[in-house]
């Protein structure tokens, strides 16, 4: 949690205009991809080292550059920088009615030194993609129900009861923020590029046919 009495950071503040400058007037970044440091580094807590204005613009910064992408959540370190913040955001369309991943409305949120814990033991495998290892999937285990903890833009902390796909979503974008990529503890023998994924295993989101015509288990 941080408050008023935080001590903004000059120099890192001053960077982080600059690279929201970088993305023009529609302030859409690049996403950085596997292989750049920055991705595998563990982020520093966000202790209020930002101006309030400056965090303002880096959260409409980073919602921009995801929303174009196009995704469902970005971590800082996703446009190269190593503070703990990610954003998240998902809405229901008629297809996802009665989708065996249990989607379900993700309101815009941001997450400032997010944590999890699972609930139980229950987990489910399905694809999973990635903004910063663009063009592919592959199949992921994540807790199907997990307690959500982070702070938001106003140094309040929340904790919340997650389930189902916007689990997933929290799972993943936290990860992020401890320098883990989803593709580490993927199905390896699943990954697929969105072209093939499309064509051969998207008919049925239980990944069951993959598993058996690739060869992972689930």
């Amino acid at each position: 949690m941080f408050g008023r009495n935080s001590k903004v950071d000059l120099a890192l503040n001053r960077d982080v205009e600059k690279l929201i400058a970088t993305g023009g007037k529609d302030r859409i970044l690049p996403i950085v991809q596997a292989g750049e440091p920055v991705l595998r580094q563990v982020t520093v807590p966000y202790a209020g080292q930002l101006s309030k204005h400056t965090l303002s613009k880096l959260i409409e910064t980073m919602r921009s550059t995801m929303i174009e992408a196009p995704g469902v959540g970005l971590a800082a370190t996703q446009i190269g920088l190593g503070l703990s913040i990610a954003v998240l955001e998902d809405h229901m369309r008629e297809e996802d009615e009665g989708d065996s991943r249990e989607m379900a409305e993700l309101p815009f949120r941001v997450i400032i030194n997010p944590s999890y814990e699972p609930v139980g033991e229950q987990t489910t495998s399905f694809y999973e993609g990635c903004l910063s290892f663009d063009g592919y999937q592959a199949v992921r285990r994540r807790w199907l129900d997990i307690i959500a903890e982070w702070d938001d833009e106003n140094g309040e902390r929340h904790k919340e009861r997650m389930h189902g796909w916007p689990a997933r979503i929290f799972q993943h974008e936290t990860d992020h923020l401890s320098g883990e990529l989803y593709i580490d503890k993927a199905e390896i023998r699943s990954l697929t590029t969105y072209e093939n994924l499309e064509d051969f295993w998207c008919d049925d989101p239980v990944p069951t046919l993959a598993a058996s015509e690739l060869g992972f288990d689930l």
